[in-house]
């Protein structure tokens, strides 16, 4: 079923798109939570709460495409109860590596103007995806947006793990060089 179809259908909300949704999007919403929290049960819950925000958000958003609106919504999900349990001394699965790779190149927004800096913080790591070149765009996603393993994005690119790790270490440094250019200072 197409994504519009089933956009119009959470519009009409007509409750029987949850299992349709469930069947097509399950399996991605899964892994993106697997990822980042490896255990079973929590993915499996923040599963089925994303199927509820997404009953909630729609109307009134109407999101162009769909995995991508249910991807960010399981993985928003995600990424808080891995705050839960990092607060409760828990961990986690790869969401905990990969958010710690990053906190060297992301600042930590802790001030009263959050919100502005955060949107230019996104709207200049957007650019930045943008002028990178396909493969290294691929790998800085599948490791810190989908949280995969380096051996699981090596299998993916037919890579050596040790050059998945340098690779990704290349482009943080021009990440960081990029945000410092554009007057983000860690």
């Amino acid at each position: 079923m197409e994504d519009h179809e089933l956009v119009e259908r959470y519009w009409q909300r007509d409750e029987t798109v949850l299992e349709d949704t469930r069947q097509q999007y399950g399996g991605y919403c899964f892994a993106i939570a697997q990822n980042l929290l490896g255990c079973w049960e929590d993915s499996e819950e923040c599963v089925s709460d994303t199927w509820l925000r997404a009953w909630q958000s729609m109307p009134p958003q109407r999101p162009g495409k769909l995995s991508l609106f249910l991807g960010k919504i399981t993985r928003n999900l995600s990424l808080d109860r891995l705050r839960e349990q990092r607060a409760q001394k828990r961990g986690g699965g790869q969401g905990e590596l990969a958010l710690e790779e990053l906190r060297e190149c992301i600042p930590s927004p802790s001030d009263p103007q959050r919100e502005t800096e955060e949107r230019e913080l996104a709207q200049s790591m957007n650019a930045f995806l943008r002028a990178l070149p396909r493969k290294e765009c691929s790998l800085f996603l599948a490791r810190y947006w989908y949280a995969y393993s380096l051996g699981e994005i090596g299998r993916a690119f037919a890579m050596k793990e040790g050059t998945v790790k340098a690779s990704l270490f290349r482009i943080r440094k021009k990440l960081k060089l990029h945000l410092e250019k554009e007057g983000v200072f860690l």
